[in-house]
């Protein structure tokens, strides 16, 4: 005799909070449709147990006013519903709503249970500091540019960029493996300048080269620049996707700190009324999927991120996500040497200031060039221990 099969779930849940569009009923109607999109997707009279009711769907825990359009819904989901694998996280999270108009995914909170899963970044601020010896201050950063140089002259610039007291140098994201820029051979020959001015300076900079690719051969390239010499990795997530960085994360066989690009993910955040909040795609989908530092555009470049858009990324760094680490912001765009003293105010010291092609503006001389920037950056880091006050 057959009996019915029975769930038998944990209880333990995980929660999301969106931003929902529209006047109350509306919006409400929003909240109620997600636990039920993002779960069973089924005609709730059609649902055929009583179980599946209870344990699966979403659960509106709560519903606020915003404004007279907006409403803040919490919506609790079963762990199980998960899996152990980040991309059906990211589907319970934000799968079908993303097609839909109104729905924003601002956050997300994560037990212990859940959090576990993942293993999230290898090194975070902390380990990334260790690495360079570089304590007390923001990290400087920039980007070697521009495409259509030679391997050989894109060296030279990142000799420079060492010798001046560049903390972390990454390729720019466009260099990937060109006829006349191959990935190989640009791996190496700056791999092999960037040792050679650490060996006179007595730096410990890091050269993070774009292991943007095709998903099957991401990982190659990755441990191809760790036996070359390479420091880390620059990884675009929004063209291979948050778990392919996830995985070169967790390769115990590449293990280097990862910088996330923010290429092709700006649509997630461009609606205010749609799409995922800042701080909740900078900030904690970063670090779940094992970044070490993440790439945004900072505000008053030449992009349009807000100030207040800005600190929401710096909160998903750092806020509470069980054992995963912090992770660093890293403003750039656009930046200019002129604004160093304006970006330490508002980021504080837990920062990575990239400037790229204004480091070139002030003369030929660019290890001249980097070594003002890291003397301004000197003289405007705050004390240990404080935050920027006007964060």
């Amino acid at each position: 005799m057959n009996s019915t099969p029975h769930l038998h779930l944990s209880g333990c849940r995980f929660v999301a909070v969106y931003h929902l569009s529209g006047p109350r009923d509306e919006a409400l109607a929003r909240a109620e449709d997600i636990c039920l999109e993002q779960t069973v997707e089924y005609p709730e009279d059609l649902i055929p147990r009583q179980d599946i009711r209870d344990q699966i769907l979403g659960r509106v825990t709560s519903f606020e006013p915003l404004d007279d359009e907006r409403f803040e819904a919490r919506i609790e989901f079963p762990i199980e519903t998960a899996g152990d694998e980040l991309p059906q996280l990211l589907n319970v999270l934000f799968g079908n709503i993303s097609i839909k108009p109104g729905y924003r995914l601002m956050g997300f909170e994560l037990p212990q249970e859940l959090l576990a899963r993942f293993r999230g970044p290898r090194f975070g601020r902390s380990g990334l500091r260790d690495l360079l010896g570089a304590y007390d201050r923001p990290l400087l950063s920039t980007a070697i540019k521009p495409m259509g140089l030679s391997p050989a002259e894109l060296a030279e610039y990142a000799r420079q960029f060492a010798l001046g007291g560049i903390d972390l140098i990454k390729d720019d994201h466009g260099l990937a493996d060109q006829p006349f820029c191959r990935f190989e051979e640009r791996v190496q020959l700056i791999s092999d300048a960037v040792r050679q001015a650490n060996h006179e300076t007595g730096l410990n900079c890091i050269y993070a080269p774009n292991i943007t690719a095709p998903v099957d051969q991401i990982v190659d390239r990755a441990r191809f620049a760790r036996r070359a010499g390479a420091g880390g990795y620059l990884v675009s997530p929004g063209l291979v996707g948050f778990d392919t960085m996830r995985l070169v994360a967790d390769d115990d066989q590449a293990a280097l700190p990862i910088l996330c690009h923010p290429a092709f993910m700006g649509s997630f955040t461009m609606s205010p009324t749609g799409g995922i909040g800042h701080g909740a795609l900078y900030g904690q989908i970063c670090r779940l999927a094992g970044a070490d530092v993440v790439i945004f555009p900072n505000y008053g470049g030449r992009f349009s991120f807000s100030e207040e858009e800005c600190r929401d990324i710096i909160r998903g760094t750092e806020c509470r996500m069980g054992d995963l680490r912090p992770i660093f912001p890293s403003p750039a765009g656009g930046m200019k040497v002129d604004r160093v003293a304006e970006l330490c105010r508002f980021y504080g010291n837990e920062s990575v200031l990239l400037i790229g092609g204004d480091l070139h503006r002030h003369g030929p001389n660019l290890a001249e060039n980097c070594r003002r920037f890291a003397e301004l950056v000197r003289e405007n880091s705050t004390p240990a221990g404080n935050a920027s006050k006007d964060r």
